[in-house]
């Protein structure tokens, strides 16, 4: 969870032709498949990908992003760009110790992920639904780990297998005291 601090600040309302004052506001934010869920929803686009947002989009994902509860609509109007720099290194956080090797083999994923499609993978894992409110970064590596641990073997290569029964039979032609 992140906790970011809105400063206070004085609004101009046209319509009422008054001033508005926004009080000191901390709120607290997740990353989660479900603020994700929420995001979507609204703007019918994908969260995830190559795509930039605008500022609005932004501002209107860290709303997504807020468990706290009555806060009053204008603080998101008072959101600043270093507070949007934290929420970003915040987002772009990994939140596990888990790491992946590099596999140069495979080409990238072309598939556009949405709040459905990792809903549709924790179904598929049996991945409980209250991990619907972990951080993001953090359910999707579990999504990864998953799929890795149940994905079959990889085939050896011919030169793998080869070498493979090189060391076999070498192993029990010394055991053997044997010479082929």
């Amino acid at each position: 969870m992140l906790r970011v601090i809105i400063p206070e600040r004085e609004f101009w309302d046209e319509a009422k032709e008054e001033f508005i004052k926004t009080k000191t506001t901390t709120l607290q934010l997740e990353h989660s498949l479900v603020s994700l869920s929420k995001w979507e929803s609204k703007w019918h686009k994908p969260f995830l990908g190559k795509g930039n947002k605008t500022v609005e989009e932004t501002v209107d994902y860290i709303r997504c992003m807020t468990i706290t509860q009555n806060v009053d609509p204008l603080v998101y109007s008072s959101i600043t760009s270093d507070i949007i720099k934290q929420v970003s290194d915040y987002i772009t956080d990994p939140m596990t110790a888990t790491w992946f090797p590099k596999d140069d083999k495979s080409a990238p994923s072309r598939e556009i992920i949405t709040a459905e499609i990792v809903y549709y993978w924790m179904v598929t894992l049996n991945i409980p639904f209250e991990c619907q409110k972990w951080h993001l970064n953090r359910l999707l590596t579990l999504i990864r780990v998953c799929n890795a641990k149940s994905a079959p073997p990889k085939k050896l290569s011919k030169k793998q297998l080869a070498e493979r029964n090189a060391a076999i039979n070498a192993a029990r032609r010394k055991a053997l005291n044997s010479k082929g």
